[in-house]
């Protein structure tokens, strides 16, 4: 697991859990298998610059609030 993985994971959990979501509200969101967002959360994948904009696009906040 990569530093920049996990922290990239952290913060988008952070902030699904702003919204009150679960994983699988934000895999509905924004298309993505829930596996596939929770091996994200985990910092366990490599997320792609595609993926990582559904999902800054769903939770409302920029793509660079995820990068922090």
């Amino acid at each position: 697991m990569t530093d920049i993985n996990k922290r990239v994971g952290l913060n988008i959990r952070k902030f699904r859990h702003k919204k009150g979501w679960t994983q699988e509200g934000l895999s509905l969101e924004t298309g993505l298998h829930r596996a596939y967002v929770g091996q994200i959360e985990r910092g366990e994948k490599n997320i792609g610059l595609k993926n990582l904009e559904k999902i800054s696009k769903a939770l409302d906040v920029k793509v660079t609030k995820l990068l922090e």
